[in-house]
């Protein structure tokens, strides 16, 4: 069976959030989906799918390494990690979703087999410069998620640069928390920690955006707060960095989604830098990659959580990969954006009591509803629609999450 095209489809429901799934054909009819979503950059994306097609149109669909180890090898001068690993995510996850529709079988039979009968989920509330409110609405926002049957919840506390109150002195690329900023974030985790209680499972996330100092001070200040972990503290770039924050902040840590392929994680894991990571499933190198990764992770004890905050073929792949890993914490998910993945993917992910269910379908188990995916098709780099006349027209708009 022979791959014969790629092809890039940009569709964007949600305002401000333009989704890029890949179908791979063969020569046989088959086709398999994949994504590798990431907002800002998703034009580069698509011309770099159709660089690399000519490399893979003819090879065959069911060897997935080959064409893995083709993609990473004949591009490394760009560096296979990053944009590189991005592309091959999208050609692995469709590679993949080709083998289990041809198999009869859903990938995670076909990667050992599954070790547990759901995949637990967490989910977010509002970050702080999202304009939902102060802490009261976050707690709101809390109380109802929790109603809902989740069982842990990520946020932002964090005051930024984009807040023009927020009283910033350094550079765009490094921010600098001030006492004050650190007391909002405070306020912010105690309003929800008392709204879900003692044991509820809380994430806060830095984005990687602050320097030594103030992610320090700032872990500090939370640890009354008993979170799972405090996740990218500052810059993912310098491993000492890392270090310094870890041998002062009695907090597990958590890194990953601005990390790429195996080689990005082997140095964090053998040093035990963190207590958890977060590849993305559409970024680290597709399924293939996120598979080995968590088992780099699984020989240090450490627990995989892979990061999610793209469309709902993201989801269902790495939701693949966790169906079949024994070091998995949580997948990732924003629960809000479920009513629109209705209408995206049929059938919907059989989500329930905080958890996803296998639906036992072959392959991914999902299929996009073209229907609905090309009334928001728009231009990659524009973000303009191209059969809508306005978007006013749009299905929904989400919360957003910094990333």
């Amino acid at each position: 069976m022979k791959i014969t095209d790629v092809r890039p489809i940009v569709t964007m429901p949600i305002e401000g959030l333009p989704w890029l799934f890949v179908q791979v054909d063969t020569d046989e009819g088959v086709f398999g989906l994949g994504e590798c979503t990431d907002y800002a950059v998703n034009g580069h994306l698509v011309r770099g799918l159709e660089a690399i097609k000519s490399t893979v149109v003819g090879m065959d669909a069911g060897q997935i390494e080959n064409v893995w180890q083709t993609i990473f090898h004949r591009f490394d001068d760009l560096n296979g990690r990053g944009y590189v690993s991005h592309l091959i995510s999208a050609i692995d996850i469709a590679l993949w979703d080709i083998k289990g529709k041809v198999l009869g079988a859903p990938i995670y039979d076909l990667l050992g087999g599954a070790v547990r009968d759901r995949v637990p989920l967490y989910t977010h509330i509002q970050d702080y410069n999202s304009e939902a409110g102060g802490p009261e609405a976050a707690a709101k926002a809390a109380r109802k998620t929790k109603a809902d049957g989740y069982q842990a919840i990520k946020t932002d506390p964090f005051p930024t640069q984009s807040d023009p109150s927020a009283g910033f002195s350094g550079p765009a690329e490094v921010e600098r928390l001030t006492p004050e900023n650190i007391r909002k974030s405070v306020e912010w985790m105690d309003a929800v920690r008392a709204e879900v209680g003692p044991d509820f499972e809380l994430m806060v996330d830095a984005h990687a955006r602050f320097d030594v100092a103030s992610a320090i001070e700032a872990g500090r200040a939370l640890e009354h707060v008993n979170l799972i972990w405090l996740e990218e503290p500052i810059h993912v770039e310098n491993h000492n960095a890392l270090r310094q924050v870890r041998e002062n902040v009695n907090l597990p840590l958590c890194i990953g989604e601005r990390h790429f392929t195996r080689w990005d994680y082997t140095e964090i894991l053998a040093n035990r830098l963190v207590d958890y990571i977060m590849p993305d499933v559409a970024w680290c190198g597709g399924i293939s990659e996120l598979r080995r990764i968590a088992a780099q992770a699984e020989v240090q004890y450490i627990r995989i959580s892979p990061h999610d905050a793209l469309g709902p073929i993201s989801i269902a792949a790495g939701f693949q990969v966790c169906m079949t890993t024994p070091n998995l914490y949580r997948q990732e998910c924003l629960h809000t954006w479920f009513p629109t993945f209705e209408k995206v993917v049929t059938p919907m992910f059989d989500v329930r009591e905080g958890a996803i269910f296998p639906n036992g379908r072959p392959g991914l188990g999902v299929d996009l509803n073209m229907d609905y995916v090309e009334k928001y098709l728009v231009n990659p780099d524009t973000r303009e629609y191209l059969n809508l006349d306005s978007g006013n027209d749009q299905d929904a708009t989400g919360q957003w999450i910094q990333d």
